[in-house]
């Protein structure tokens, strides 16, 4: 393989990894918690879109619950944005890992 042909592959695989960029931080995801009274939203970039909290799930006397299923939506949610980045990456890396993608 020359170095021609190595060049053309690293700007293949280069444009490539754009491309799941844009569409990482396009993409949602969805995490939820407690039987989905709590659900969070995240980009594939692991950022936080937004929260939904069902009224059933507030109760007063026990905000520590509800603070708890918090956590574990979000934890859920960048849990997903997480798996789906790394399948879209190994899509193009073919399993190597690159830092900082």
């Amino acid at each position: 393989m020359g170095m021609g042909n190595l060049q053309r592959m690293a700007q293949q695989m280069q444009q490539e990894m754009g491309r799941i960029e844009v569409e990482l931080r396009d993409a949602q995801v969805d995490g939820s918690a407690g039987g989905g009274v709590v659900k969070a939203v995240v980009t594939g970039k692991q950022e936080m879109v937004s929260i939904t909290i069902d009224p059933a799930a507030v109760d007063p006397s026990d905000v520590d619950m509800l603070q708890d299923l918090i956590v574990a939506a979000v934890n859920d949610a960048l849990g997903a944005s997480r798996r789906m980045a790394e399948e879209k990456m190994a899509a193009v890396t073919g399993g190597l890992k690159i830092p900082g993608f």
